[in-house]
């Protein structure tokens, strides 16, 4: 449909590139937020693991637009890497992370060291329980709270603020706004729609590995998404025939291995056993190399 978004909102009020500041302690980045809300002004926060996309840079230009002083936070998270995951092998380029920053609108890029960010080991982590057993969290047991602690850390570095996060992982917008909520964080959680290549495709860094053939059929859970939303918005409240539907559709493309598809609340992504509210309809596939990920929000109508 033409109603996805496939580009990045371009800055407001400019056409110029500006300036960005590069900090890398936790002191530096404190005063320059702290000193912003002194004089009145708001902050925008997108906290990142590098090597940033055009998914960032829309991240980044959703805060532009709202806030006026903008972070970017780089930092490859060593907790969020379970002991067969290489955090050796995650790609590093700051020089170009901050010059996509820049040019999204950013004022400032945190980028600490692991050092920096933790001088000794960490004996304090952030858990949040049911929101992260499930999906994502079932087959990486400890990447959830690697996540939550580290946004739990950056967002108190930062301090009050409005934090943008981006709606393709659904699941990670649930467990922090879970920390921002349990935690008493002065913080907005701002979750921002998912970029979308022309024929729906989620944009990702993993579509790189997608052979030709595969990309072809990678849209495939996009349109068992569609399919969903409109089985639910023509009158079905039993999900397991919604997941069953959605199911259907990425059978149908024998180069797409489906791992699951579920419709759940959308807040926590509890089971449902009549579908009500707002839900969140998941899938997770493996294509050839990448695994992907895609999600659609339904508000279900008032009977």
């Amino acid at each position: 449909p033409a109603a996805w978004p496939t580009s990045d909102p371009p800055r407001p009020g400019s056409t110029e590139v500006a300036e960005v500041e590069t900090v890398t302690t936790i002191a530096e980045v404190r005063a320059r937020t702290d000193a912003a809300r002194a004089a009145g002004r708001t902050v925008g926060a997108v906290l990142t693991m590098g090597y940033l996309h055009e998914g960032h840079a829309s991240l980044i230009a959703a805060a532009r637009a709202e806030c006026d002083l903008v972070v970017t936070t780089v930092f490859v998270n060593p907790l969020q890497f379970g002991p067969a995951e290489d955090l050796a092998a995650y790609p590093r380029d700051l020089e170009r992370d901050v010059a996509l920053s820049a040019e999204a609108g950013a004022d400032v890029v945190f980028a600490p060291s692991v050092e920096e960010m933790y001088p000794r080991p960490v004996l304090t982590t952030v858990s949040v329980a049911e929101v992260t057993e499930r999906f994502e969290g079932a087959s990486r047991p400890t990447h959830f709270a690697g996540v939550a602690t580290v946004v739990a850390k950056l967002l108190s570095i930062v301090g009050p603020c409005r934090a943008y996060f981006g709606e393709k992982d659904w699941q990670q917008v649930c467990v922090v706004r879970r920390v921002v909520a349990d935690l008493s964080l002065p913080v907005e959680v701002v979750a921002c729609p998912t970029l979308r290549e022309p024929d729906g495709l989620a944009r990702s860094s993993r579509n790189v590995y997608l052979e030709a053939e595969e990309r072809a059929a990678a849209p495939v859970l996009l349109r068992a998404l569609v399919t969903g939303r409109d089985r639910v918005l023509a009158g079905e409240r039993d999900p397991r025939a919604v997941e069953a539907a959605m199911a259907a559709v990425v059978a149908t493309e024998p180069l797409v291995e489906l791992d699951y598809a579920a419709a759940v609340r959308a807040d926590d992504l509890a089971d449902l056993a009549v579908l009500a509210g707002d839900v969140r309809l998941l899938v997770a596939a493996r294509v050839g190399r990448p695994r992907l990920l895609d999600n659609l929000g339904v508000t279900v109508p008032p009977a």
